[in-house]
């Protein structure tokens, strides 16, 4: 979905305006500061957490590269910052050090588009060529969409980290990254994914967001009517498949456990889902972990996540139900090289009927993946193996 300028400035909060003052504060210092610290790597994810590529590439460096000068970023009040903080140096998230530090550090690397002290100055300072530092994208999943938001005009990125040759052919011809500055080098996590302990009986269901109701502007309107939650097509959609007898008929003729976790901007609305079945649990941040729940769970239902590919990567079964195909294109991603029918490693339904038969039918083969996804996987991922960490820090470190 375009947006017109009048609705990204809808975006834009009076904390944004705050740091313009930051940035001019920091700046005299980072030019001293850089002096003292010429090899500098800021690395971050999300604000609020440590759990993804920027946490497993900052871990792998503390405890095989040690000398490497490396700061990680995650806010104070995080529930992971101890976690962080027992492996190296941090700097809390958005605050002057934290500016001081991403306009002196050599690389600035990050899982997210939007790591830094402020996305919005930053984007301003860092799209307009007014800022000129080596940022490094070690992504948050593997591209499957057209996403312009990540068009090299948009991000002036000098390394774009990919998974499989099909995403870097696709993002190398579509992006418009200069030559080379897209390679297949696998996200960090992924080598975290290959000492999975399953549980048998564990289902995960897992659907992404929605863009147009988790940041609402006056174009979500074109959408559907975002004015309440409960008036969203996801609000019905999944709270009707939670609350269906054949959902909690299956758990107990199969004894399974069910977990739902919806993507992270998505999480505030929890509450509305009011489940009484004993069977199925409406799991929180940060009391549970992502890749945990992936690593565990037997079987995964998902929509459009990338957390398909993680769950696909580790050679397990999942389905997609995409009850809302058309408006996810239009309002969110439109189609890129990836063909749920064609190339996904499931099946893929339109409405909760096909869900339920499918996982009937997987739980009753003890969710033992089919040959045909297992070929998928090893026709997508050239890469298989639990170096990806390794080929991050050496790309880095040849910038």
């Amino acid at each position: 979905m375009e947006e017109t300028l009048f609705q990204k400035l809808q975006r834009v909060k009076p904390g944004d305006i705050g740091h313009i003052f930051l940035f001019l504060l920091a700046l005299p210092a980072a030019l001293i500061y850089r002096l003292f610290r010429r090899d500098l790597w800021l690395i971050c994810d999300n604000k609020n957490e440590a759990r993804d590529n920027g946490y497993h590439f900052f871990r792998y460096i503390r405890e095989k590269y040690p000398e490497q000068d490396a700061v990680y970023a995650i806010s104070c009040k995080s529930p992971d910052y101890n976690k962080v903080k027992e492996l190296g140096k941090t700097v809390n998230y958005g605050s002057l050090r934290h500016w001081v530090l991403y306009l002196a550090a050599k690389k600035n690397i990050s899982s997210q588009k939007g790591g830094k002290p402020n996305a919005a100055v930053c984007y301003f300072l860092e799209v307009k060529g007014l800022l000129k530092n080596t940022r490094i994208f070690l992504q948050h999943g593997i591209i499957k969409d057209d996403m312009p938001w990540l068009y090299y005009e948009n991000t002036k990125m000098r390394l774009f980290v990919c998974s499989t040759k099909r995403e870097c052919d696709y993002v190398s011809s579509t992006y418009g990254y200069p030559e080379g500055w897209v390679r297949e080098l696998g996200i960090c996590r992924l080598d975290y994914l290959h000492d999975m302990k399953v549980k048998p009986k564990q289902v995960l269901i897992m659907p992404t967001w929605r863009s147009w109701i988790a940041t609402p502007t006056s174009a979500s309107y074109e959408i559907e009517d975002v004015s309440e939650f409960t008036n969203t097509e996801y609000f019905k959609a999944w709270s009707a498949f939670l609350s269906a007898p054949e959902l909690d008929a299956a758990a107990e003729k199969f004894g399974l456990d069910i977990v739902f976790y919806p993507h992270r901007d998505m999480q505030p609305y929890l509450s509305y889902f009011n489940i009484s079945s004993p069977h199925i649990t409406i799991a929180s941040w940060p009391e549970y972990d992502v890749q945990e729940l992936l690593k565990e769970s037997a079987y995964l239902i998902t929509d459009y996540s990338s957390i398909a590919m993680d769950f696909a990567y580790m050679k397990k079964r999942l389905l997609y139900y995409q009850f809302d195909y058309k408006d996810f294109r239009r309002g969110q991603y439109p189609e890129g090289y990836f063909s749920y029918e064609n190339d996904g490693f499931g099946p893929v339904c339109y409405d909760a009927e096909s869900v339920f038969r499918e996982l009937e039918t997987a739980a009753a083969e003890d969710f033992r993946n089919q040959q045909i996804y297992l070929d998928r996987h090893d026709e997508f991922f050239d890469l298989y193996d639990t170096e990806n960490c390794e080929r991050n820090y050496r790309a880095v470190k040849e910038l």
